[in-house]
């Protein structure tokens, strides 16, 4: 055999083998990434997630509520599930007729007690973790709101709103129904029970059915509190002792009182109250010392002018000498899921992209980071001796999961398992990028591209806009509400989610960045990334889409009257015209603390901040969505806009939620909003003409 026939030889027997193997990989990498399943945007909105992570006393055992959506029904259900010793999560609740939610432990360990609508009224429900049927404490007449159990288990404290009295039922009987804007509203008052598990697990006979009593029981009583108070009740934490109630309340249920809340200590027994922490602007009590000789709140003290873009301030308030004392006061953010324990006072705040948890030390009041190991973390809850944990979070690209651990290396157990509802599924990759904006600003945006992204090649930009302005985009496999994100990342888009200024997670002074400088500000930061992603050779700068709900939705109406860069816009429940705005919304202080001043004292910074102020520059073809009874972004914002726009000549539709307020809170509608802007988009980028869906 000549040196050729060998080298041939060699080839066919060692090397072509392996070429045909590599190839074949190839082959069967290209066949897996095909066959992909493209979610539909019912599978999307489908997607069953948890909420609500309450860890068991003795750290044994994790309850959380799971979230479904029931079609036939149109409404979102949740129920309850529990994981026992750290065991696959079982459901412990299926009410076919609604919803189970507001879960807690009893202090023992041995129920759990839970709310649920009965004959349309919101009742408290216990059940025994070990199993069996679920029962109501039907000796609660009432329709409950807040509740509380006793450290001791032996009381349970609860809130209730005030039913109409005899001579508003008579108005109502002969006037028919109407209402004095801010001033009919019913408080919601405090009261307290025994807590008689026996008594409503052998119900409707007691004598017959519980060997236990010898003699016919009577229901536990009810206890009102403070019926004479002049404020409504918003929230009760017992002391670890039992002794007494922090209650929060404010002068009414009106929603900008909170602003006025305060904080009381409450003796149920003897029916003393004690204003302890009444500043001029928000109190709100967060949590007690393990020993109950101190609590955390939080607080604006004197500040009610910036309140809805400045940090809250953090307080020990010591129930001794009476004094408070400033915490955190280095820490440039807002903390949530504050829990104190003998370890420190546990909390969790988004930095940037991330939202770790920290340990703020009560002695020092210094903040310092826990390597706890997920990226975001959403739940916190600790067991009765602060050694367990259970949260609720993730990394990055992908679903939160609940997870059971201890606190001391935070080695977590992970319990359940949504991400396995993607296997075989497309979803979007995500990568945070940042940009400098028209004044100088660094701002960060989530760019979700798709999974065969080609780097050579340049795609559509559709920007989605988070509302607030103190809300905040995340990476996340499949970011949806109203937008088929997903799906148009699929098809061939990138989308960027960005920042802006004034989105929590940034600091202070970031979130004051568009104080007296909303929309246009606000259109720099996303111009800006547009520009950016162009220099970077990453988009199709002649195809580009912009929307948002709410504030979202207001800056995606400016930039569809102040910019002519975009193909296509969608206004969801946005603002376009700050007067319009100011005198119909249910939170007039927000524009007056936002833009500093009333119309009637600076009407020049309404009309700079106005999309209406630049309707005669608006071309491009917008969507508008609202719902028919939104109260923080009334409709007339809406017609506004599509008259303007239809008076111009721009090509305009606008499509009206009937009976939603600010939020589209069914499954069917929310549906339908997502193929409305699927359509829209379909037929200015993708020069499409889509029928909506029948069969």
């Amino acid at each position: 055999m000549n040196v050729k026939n060998i080298r041939l030889a060699f080839f066919s027997a060692i090397l072509l083998p392996v070429l045909l193997l590599v190839l074949n990989f190839s082959v069967i990498a290209q066949q897996a990434e095909r066959e992909l399943h493209n979610p539909t945007f019912e599978e999307v909105l489908s997607l069953k997630g948890s909420a609500d992570v309450q860890i068991s006393p003795n750290g044994q055992h994790v309850l959380y509520r799971s979230g479904a959506v029931e079609w036939d029904d149109n409404r979102y259900d949740s129920e309850l599930w529990l994981s026992k010793n750290g065991g696959t999560p079982i459901p412990l609740t299926n009410n076919v007729d609604g919803s189970s939610s507001s879960a807690t432990w009893s202090p023992d360990g041995k129920w759990i007690l839970f709310s649920r609508s009965l004959e349309d009224k919101n009742r408290i429900f216990i059940i025994n973790p070990v199993g069996g049927e679920a029962h109501p404490l039907s000796y609660i007449d009432k329709s409950v709101q807040d509740f509380e159990l006793s450290p001791d288990g032996s009381t349970l404290a609860f809130t209730v709103q005030d039913e109409p009295s005899e001579e508003e039922k008579t108005i109502k009987e002969r006037y028919g129904d109407y209402a004095v804007d801010n001033e009919d509203y019913q408080l919601s008052r405090l009261y307290t029970v025994d807590f008689d598990p026996h008594y409503a697990m052998s119900e409707p006979v007691p004598c017959m059915q519980d060997t236990t009593y010898t003699t016919c029981p009577e229901a536990p009583e009810l206890k009102a509190h403070l019926e004479d108070a002049e404020f409504t009740v918003t929230g009760v934490s017992w002391s670890p002792d039992g002794s007494k109630l922090a209650i929060n309340h404010q002068p009414d249920p009106i929603i900008t009182s909170f602003l006025r809340s305060d904080i009381s200590l409450y003796d149920p027994e003897s029916g003393e109250r004690t204003p302890v922490v009444t500043n001029t602007a928000i109190d709100v009590f967060s949590d007690w010392s393990p020993e109950g000789d101190a609590f955390i709140y939080s607080s604006s003290v004197d500040n009610d002018s910036t309140n809805f873009f400045t940090n809250s301030r953090y307080f020990i308030y010591d129930l001794e000498s009476g004094n408070t004392r400033e915490v955190a006061t280095n820490f440039d953010e807002n903390l949530g899921n504050i829990t104190w324990s003998d370890q420190g006072i546990y909390a969790t705040a988004y930095r940037k992209t991330t939202r770790p948890m920290f340990l703020l030390d009560p002695e020092n009041g210094e903040v310092t980071q826990v390597d706890q190991g997920k990226r975001l973390v959403f739940d916190i809850s600790l067991s009765k001796d602060g050694k367990r944990v259970a949260i609720r979070g993730r990394d990055g690209d992908e679903l939160n999961e609940v997870y059971l651990g201890s606190t001391g290396n935070f080695e977590l157990k992970q319990l359940t398992d949504y991400n396995s509802q993607l296997e075989g599924w497309a979803t979007v990759q995500s990568e945070v990028v940042s940009w400098e904006s028209k004044d100088g600003a660094v701002i960060e945006g989530v760019l979700h591209k798709p999974q065969d992204y080609d780097p050579s090649k340049k795609y559509p930009l559709l920007v989605a806009i988070h509302g607030g302005p103190t809300g905040i985009s995340l990476p996340d496999p499949t970011p949806a509400y109203v937008y088929p994100i997903v799906q148009w990342v699929n098809k061939g888009a990138l989308v960027l989610r960005p920042n802006y200024r004034g989105s929590a997670g940034y600091g202070e002074e970031f979130r004051s960045l568009n104080v007296r400088n909303l929309g246009v500000g606000d259109a720099w930061d996303v111009l800006s990334g547009v520009d950016h992603l162009a220099e970077e050779g990453l988009i199709d700068t002649a195809r580009l889409g912009s929307m948002g709900w709410s504030q979202g939705g207001y800056i995606s109406a400016f930039l569809t009257t102040y910019s002519n860069r975009f193909k296509a816009v969608s206004v969801g429940a946005g603002i376009s015209n700050w007067v319009t705005y100011y005198v119909n919304t249910d939170i007039h202080p927000f524009t007056r603390q936002y833009l500093k001043a009333t119309p009637w004292e600076d009407m020049e910074i309404y009309e700079k901040t106005s999309p209406m102020s630049y309707i005669n520059n608006a071309t491009t073809p917008t969507l508008i969505q609202h719902g028919e009874n939104d109260r923080r972004v009334p409709i007339p914002n809406a017609y506004e806009l599509l008259q303007g726009l239809q008076d111009v000549g721009v090509d305009a539709k606008m499509i009206v939620y009937e009976g939603f307020g600010h939020g589209i809170s069914k499954p069917k509608e929310r549906l339908a909003a997502m193929w409305h802007n699927w359509q829209w988009f379909g037929k200015y980028i993708w020069g499409e003409d889509i029928a909506l869906p029948v069969e």
